[in-house]
């Protein structure tokens, strides 16, 4: 049978892989040559540095990565090798969303604004800067959009220049790390452009650590009242601490990490070594039951009630302190407590699964939620 290596953080893989050949599940740190020698298969995720390091003369045929990013593939290599590649684009997009407009809502609640009368500047508009395009312009947020790759594609007026983006009330990061070339985003944020933010922007980066330049971004926190949502940061998982303490809202790498959007992950992976193996799919995941998915509110306030149903279902703030908690620990000991805790990160159900009862909300409002997914009960 084939052999297949997989990153034992890739959700349900021996369940899903099983019938295609025997599977070895490793931690992602610890997939090395070694390992892979042998195999035919190779399944990852962000973590692992897939190149000639990792595959010289492997049996390798194909990689599948259920992250969306590609930074840590080598894909000139693998083109060059004829080793198939797949990656899982566009699996947690809607995992995402709700992770910036619930640290969102966190902030405006904290702060006493109301978001819609924000305007959001979105860097980066594929699968998850798209959604967060759409849900932002639902709930009236003033929309601006950058994305030089896409506009040089689609010729399209509404992607406009940094400059207009920087002055923004709420800049959120959506793009890949590209280290080099005409569309590089390798300290995309770098000290100049830092500079150049308003006092009391909201910043958020759900991409990757490096798409900012984290010493300058601890520089300009220190001169500017930045408001700093990271889910990403450079050198993971030996994160900057300093930084950390500064930030409002720090997480550890989990932004997509919703049941749903791990699966997804899986599913597109599996489906794609099925037609890669000329073999028909047959397996097909089993969600569990979400426990307590109707939920009733009273919409006294925007701001306070949307804060108050987001964080009842993703309790972003739990992500919070458990990631703070790495300050208390031995310099030795945080890498791991951060790879820890995306191991080990709790069940965190996506809001599709929810049925919403509303009391004394407005057409605005539930247009907003539906286009989240919720389920409205009339």
């Amino acid at each position: 049978m084939l052999k297949i290596v997989a990153d034992e953080n890739i959700i349900l893989a021996s369940e899903a892989f099983s019938s295609l050949g025997n599977v070895f599940l490793l931690p992602g740190r610890k997939i090395t040559n070694k390992e892979v020698i042998d195999a035919d298969i190779l399944l990852v995720r962000s973590v692992t540095k897939v190149d000639k390091n990792l595959l010289n003369n492997s049996k390798v045929k194909f990689v599948g990565t259920a992250t969306i990013g590609r930074d840590h593939i080598d894909q000139e290599y693998l083109t060059s090798q004829g080793i198939f590649f797949i990656d899982a684009a566009g699996c947690n997009a809607d995992a995402v969303a709700e992770y910036v407009f619930t640290s969102l809502f966190e902030i405006a609640s904290e702060k006493q604004f109301i978001l819609s009368e924000k305007s959001i500047g979105i860097i980066g508009v594929g699968n998850i800067g798209s959604r967060v395009s759409k849900l932002a312009s639902s709930l009236g947020m003033k929309v601006l959009k950058n994305d030089p790759p896409l506009k040089r594609l689609t010729k399209r007026e509404d992607y406009i220049e940094m400059d207009e983006i920087l002055e923004c009330d709420i800049i959120t990061l959506h793009v890949p790390l590209n280290m080099d070339g005409v569309d590089k985003t390798f300290h995309l944020f770098d000290h100049q452009k830092l500079e150049k933010l308003k006092e009391d922007t909201i910043l958020i980066n759900a991409s990757r650590g490096a798409v900012i330049n984290n010493k300058a971004l601890l520089d300009i926190k220190n001169k500017n009242n930045l408001s700093m949502v990271l889910d990403v940061w450079e050198n993971e998982p030996n994160i900057n601490n300093d930084l950390l303490q500064r930030t409002n809202i720090a997480t550890p790498h989990i932004a997509g990490y919703s049941y749903e959007g791990k699966v997804n992950g899986t599913v597109m992976l599996y489906n794609a070594l099925c037609n890669f193996l000329n073999k028909k799919p047959e397996w097909e995941p089993v969600f569990p039951e979400v426990p307590e998915k109707i939920i009733k509110i009273n919409f006294q306030e925007e701001t306070n009630s949307l804060q108050e149903l987001f964080s009842a279902i993703y309790r972003i703030k739990n992500d919070d302190k458990q990631l703070r908690n790495i300050l208390e620990l031995q310099e030795n000991k945080k890498g791991k407590y951060f790879d820890k805790l995306r191991k080990d990160y709790p069940l965190r159900r996506e809001f599709s699964n929810y049925f919403l009862e509303l009391i004394n909300s407005n057409p605005v409002i539930q247009s907003f939620l539906k286009t989240f997914g919720f389920n409205l009960i009339d």
